[in-house]
């Protein structure tokens, strides 16, 4: 990747990192899981060049994908399972909201899930 694409990137993700760092706040990652069935990708948050971000109870599954810079909270994106789950290695199309148009497809890494940390119990 030349540096000045690099240099451009560099505003939105570090935006979009803060946005996450914000989201993840107070929980630990889990081991990595390589799909989500339907139940556990029902509420959706895209961070515009960071991650997709699914909320299942409490529960919160990170994926950065192949290609983080094209994600953008402002396409709609459309995801192409090969099965029921959303899995590692399945594709996601992100097109224009207004005319939609295709745009960047990337391609799913696993889940990271973070889970909140337990407060120990003082006594009072």
């Amino acid at each position: 990747m030349p540096a000045v694409s690099a240099a451009e990137d560099s505003p939105k993700q570090d935006r979009g990192e803060a946005e996450l760092a914000k989201v993840l706040e107070g929980r630990v990652a889990g081991e990595p899981v390589k799909c989500l069935h339907q139940s556990q990708r029902d509420r959706l948050q895209v961070i515009s060049g960071t991650a997709l971000v699914f909320r299942d109870g409490k529960t919160i599954y990170v994926n950065r994908t192949s290609s983080p810079r094209f994600i953008s909270n402002f396409d709609l994106p459309v995801f192409k399972p090969f099965g029921s789950n959303l899995c590692k290695l399945d594709q996601v199309e992100f097109r224009d909201r207004t005319m939609m148009m295709p745009g960047p497809v990337v391609t799913l890494t696993e889940f990271i899930p973070y889970t909140k940390v337990e407060e120990p119990d003082n006594g009072d």
